[in-house]
Formats: structure tokens, sequence, C-alpha cells
């Protein structure tokens, strides 16, 4: 099966990419069909069922709220996040949904958004239904769906050429370890950004490409930023208060007085790491707008390697961060011919594996293009079992 860096990469909505950012989804499509098959305007009541781990934990996780919000026509790539809890409360306080964005029908947030805590669908633990009913009860439509992971959706009453098939696509260059990626590289004279930047032509032009990584680079440096400011109480009831914003105050005023050298704390860098790895952990919880597959850690590095190679506590600009990738896009190592592999089983192995696994996607180029110091050990990517964990 070939898989995208696009595929890989989705612009979405905290705390969940399986439990908000798919039941939006999944919701909208449900609206979209309600429209395209015309039973809309005979509408008068929708109701959605959240199964499984979706109805075990869909109150933290947001997943109601993204239903309404996916219901009212929003979608996790342009809802606006500060004003997401104010539709929702807004759609409960007058009783009422805008179904696709303009529809108007009845609403009761206890009736028509149930969460099952002990039932499940057969196919996937996050099972939802929704169904539309006219003004005699009588159902218009229902369809199941279920949110498997990343922000995938699959529509569980699909048939024939509407069921999720896998992408057969033949890449010229394909790997599923990082030592068959290592070879092609030795093979062919290629850098690592380069083999990448082979297989994702196959979908799409070089220009698409680059504006869509472009795309998402901004949304991810809007994260971190957000969450070095954002001051406050964490939702969720637990009383938690926000770090990021004061360590970013600390760590921007020892640099001041490191004057850009950091040579008297070698440490230095991971402790910025571990700051933007924290704002968007933040940000996350917050459900602000993030990156998922997953945001943290990649994010983070690729964050940091911008700082220490401009010697700038803040990233580049879009244009500048463009400029320096002008030959190529740094796809990183994600384009693929087979699904992820599963976890390391030892706690040590799942340490190293981390760093292994997203250094790949961190460069603005390719690995090459990092100081020596932060690329990946050659005995690490040896190690067969660290070395299929380098592959997202």
């Amino acid at each position: 099966m070939a898989l995208s860096v696009l595929d890989l990469f989705s612009i979405g909505i905290g705390p969940s990419s399986s439990h908000t950012v798919g039941p939006m989804r999944a919701a909208k499509q449900f609206t979209d069909g309600l429209e395209s098959s015309g039973q809309l305007a005979a509408t008068v009541r929708v109701q959605a069922e959240l199964f499984g781990s979706l109805g075990a934990t869909g109150r933290g996780h947001g997943s109601d709220k993204a239903v309404v919000l996916g219901l009212q026509g929003q979608s996790p790539e342009t809802v606006d996040t500060s004003t997401a809890d104010d539709q929702v409360a807004a759609a409960a306080l007058d009783a009422e949904l805008r179904i696709a964005g303009h529809h108007r029908v009845d609403f009761n947030w206890d009736e028509d958004v149930v969460l099952h805590r002990r039932k499940s669908l057969p196919a996937h633990p996050n099972g939802m239904t929704f169904r539309a009913l006219d003004h005699t009860g009588e159902v218009l439509r229902e369809r199941s769906y279920y949110s498997i992971g990343g922000g995938f959706v699959v529509d569980g009453d699909a048939s024939g050429n509407d069921k999720v098939v896998a992408d057969s696509t033949v890449l010229p260059y394909p790997f599923s370890t990082a030592d068959e990626l290592l070879a092609i590289c030795a093979r062919e004279g290629m850098s690592i950004s380069d083999v990448m930047l082979a297989n994702e032509l196959v979908w799409r032009s070089e220009a698409e490409l680059r504006e869509r990584l472009l795309q998402i680079w901004a949304v991810m440096r809007e994260c971190v930023d957000n969450g070095c400011a954002a001051e406050g109480i964490l939702p969720g009831g637990l009383n938690v208060r926000r770090r990021a914003p004061s360590l970013f105050k600390s760590l921007k005023a020892t640099d001041a007085g490191l004057q850009g050298s950091s040579s008297a704390d070698p440490l230095l860098a991971m402790e910025w790491v571990n700051l933007f790895a924290l704002a968007v952990n933040e940000e996350n919880a917050a459900g602000g707008r993030i990156v998922t597959a997953p945001p943290t850690v990649r994010r983070a590095l690729f964050r940091r390697y911008c700082t220490i190679t401009r010697n700038s506590c803040r990233a580049p600009t879009t244009t500048a961060w463009s400029a320096s990738c002008s030959r190529r896009p740094p796809s990183g190592s994600c384009s693929r011919s087979t699904p992820p592999f599963p976890a390391p089983k030892s706690a040590a192995r799942v340490k190293w594996a981390q760093p292994v696994r997203w250094l790949p996607l961190v460069c603005a180029r390719s690995l090459e293009a990092l100081p020596n110091k932060w690329r990946t050990p050659r005995k690490w990517a040896s190690n067969t079992t660290l070395a299929s964990r380098a592959i997202p």
C-alpha cells in the first residue's frame, strides 16, 4: 500500500484525531450527503449516537462538540477554534442547529447527541450513527461511520466503489524499513529528500506539493506560537495550568544572556525542544488547531532545527523557509509502501525510537542538512527494530 506525506499530515483540532477530528468529519460528511441527495429540505431533526470508545471518552475528547460543529457544516481544517466552544454552547442554549450551515432544525443536546458508554458497533470501537428525521418522525437517512485513527473516517454503509481500498500506486522507490531507504539512497546517489520527492510526484506536481507542505508548516508554527503565548487553565476540570508561556519567557531570557552562543550549555537546545513539545501538547489539549500524526515530537524538533540553524529564537517566515528548500520540499521519509510498524516492546526502545522515528521529518531539506551532532547515529539505523521506527 502506498502512503503519501499528505496522508500522514492532517490539519485538524485537538485534542484527538480519532475522537475529535474524525467525528467532526463524519458529521459533516453526513450532512453533505443530505444536501446532495435532496433530503435536507425535509429534515426537521438530526440525531447522533456515539459508540464504543467514542461513547466512553467522548466528553473528555470533545467528540460531542465535534459532532455538533460538523453537523453545522464546520470542518477541522477551517473551523474557528477560538469560537468553537461558543458555537456549540449557542446551539445548546438556542435549541437549534443550522445543518450544513444554513438549514435550521430543532436541537435537544441531551436527546440528539447520545454517548453510549457500553455499546459498540461491530466493525470498530470508534463507531457513530447519524439519522435525519422528517416532520412525522420517519427516518429520511441513516448512516454509520467509523473513525479509524489519524482523522480518517470510513463509511460503514458504503458499498461497491465507495468502499475504502488500499492505494495501489506504484512508487518509483518503494521501501518498508530504514535500511531499505538508506540502500536506495546509496544505490541511486540520492538524498532522502530526493527519494521522497520522486515518490510524491507520482500523486501531484511539485508546486502543489510545496504549497500544501508550506500550509502544514504554517499551522505547525502557529500552533507552537499560540502554545507559547496562551496562559490560563486547560479545559477538563482538573485545574491544570499552562506551563509553556512561563518556560518560554525563561528560555528566552537565558538565550539573551548567552548572546547567541549555546556553548555554555550544550543541552539548552533540548530545553527548547521540550518547550515546543509542551506548547503543542497544551494547544492540543485546549482544542487548538494542530497537525496530527503525531503533532508533538515532529513539530518540536523541526522548530528547534529552524531556530538553531538561523541563530534565532523564532522560526523562519514562510517565504524564507520556502527559499531555503527551493530545490526540493521537506517531504521527510513519508512516502512509503507499507503501513506503520508495531511499536517497540521495551521502554528503552520507545525512549530511543522516537527521535529516530521523527528525525527525518524535521529537516528543511534532508538528514544530510543537519549538523553532525543532530544526525541519526549509524548504529541506530542498522538496528532493524529501531530502523523500522524511523519510518512514520
